[in-house]
């Protein structure tokens, strides 16, 4: 039987493999191993995903942990060539843009082992952005490039990429919201959070570039102090956000601002029950950008660049970078009524993992049951 093996590490990587895994285990006969490479280590940052999502436990738990971005890379290449060659694959999976990523590319590259990128294509055009050179070299060393959105088509061909390479599939996060949302519904969330649907923001901050240096992070917590002046925000904190502000005291936002609300990491369906009755999203993730724009929720990014521009032109995204004074007119703006409408992008439609399941047979050369797909 042939064998796909399936590499995550990070948070964003268990809502994007989870429903791949289920498309492949309905649709084919394929083999597959799950590799968590222990990026994200944490308990609920990690472990209660994968019962929020279905996923089985890990066949392999690589344990990797922190470190510099050199250091967690070189180990698990370590480890995952222990693993290729221990389980020979058929073909290697890989999702998003994290550390796991580019190590899982870089090993099957030196092996000769086909490579499929789901959610390739993505470009922030911010050459000094970590998770943008993974995005580069990792869909330059793919077998199968699987796009969520046309945009990403156009940026691979800009390339100078083989269109066979590139598939059309769609957002497989989506898939993820779309299963799950029912469930997350019925949850008692916002009633042990004292929370009306609608009447309350969320924040995440999380990015290196966002939190690590205290000024821009002290300017960012002010942004959002104003907004907890007009309704409650509910900040889950990550643990290195968390971490910054106890050594720089910058908790004495939390501490003037009542309605500013610091909460512990949430599990998935926890966090979807929150995201979806929320008026208004603050972030600077990614997956946050894609899931407010299927739901339709107001999200500002507080960043300076997103790889995800689909979700400006189509959804219900808004780039506002770190400027505090930015941020703040711009959450007014939806709070008075007047932020973005948008609409669901192309085959953001639930069965993007249909989709990828169909290509790695069809590539694999086993049989399945295919639904439509689109190549560049």
């Amino acid at each position: 039987m042939k064998k796909v093996i399936h590499i995550v590490g990070a948070r964003p990587n268990f809502m994007k493999v989870a429903p791949i895994y289920r498309a492949i285990a309905e649709r084919t006969p394929l083999e597959q191993i799950l590799v968590h490479t222990g990026q994200h280590y944490d308990a609920k940052m990690s472990d209660v995903f994968f019962a929020d999502l279905g996923l089985p436990a890990p066949d392999v738990h690589l344990g990797i942990g922190s470190g510099s971005h050199a250091q967690q890379t070189a180990r698990m290449m370590v480890e995952l060539e222990k693993v290729f060659l221990a389980h020979p694959p058929a073909l290697v999976s890989v999702v998003g843009d994290v550390n796991s990523t580019i190590a899982a590319a870089l090993v099957t590259s030196k092996l000769g082992i086909p490579l499929a990128h789901v959610e390739a294509g993505l470009r922030s055009y911010s050459p000094h952005q970590p998770e943008e050179i993974n995005r580069l070299v990792t869909d330059r060393l793919s077998d199968l490039l699987l796009t969520p959105s046309r945009d990403a088509d156009a940026n691979l061909l800009k390339e100078g990429t083989d269109p066979a390479r590139i598939h059309f599939v769609g957002n497989v996060m989506i898939d993820s919201l779309f299963a799950s949302r029912e469930k997350a519904d019925k949850l008692p969330v916002l009633k042990d959070l004292g929370l009306i649907p609608h009447g309350y923001a969320v924040c995440t901050l999380h990015r290196p570039s966002n939190v690590d240096d205290p000024k821009i992070l002290g300017g960012l917590l002010s942004a959002v102090a104003h907004v907890a002046t007009r309704l409650p925000v509910i900040f889950p904190v990550h643990p290195r956000t968390r971490k910054v502000i106890s050594e720089h005291g910058l908790n004495t936002w939390f501490e003037r601002t009542p309605n500013l609300r610091p909460v512990e990491p949430m599990g998935y369906l926890d966090f979807l029950a929150l995201t979806s009755k929320a008026r208004l999203v603050l972030t600077d993730s990614g997956g946050l950008q894609e899931e407010t724009t299927a739901m339709g929720i107001p999200c500002l990014t507080l960043r300076e660049q997103t790889e995800r521009p689909i979700t400006v032109e189509e959804g219900s995204n808004e780039v506002v970078g770190t400027d505090p004074v930015r941020i703040r007119l711009a959450a007014d703006r939806v709070l008075d009524g007047e932020g973005k409408q948008g609409r669901v992008p192309e085959f953001w439609d639930g069965r993007a993992a249909e989709r990828i399941a169909d290509l790695f047979a069809s590539f694999l050369g086993v049989e399945d049951r295919p639904i439509q797909a689109a190549s560049a």
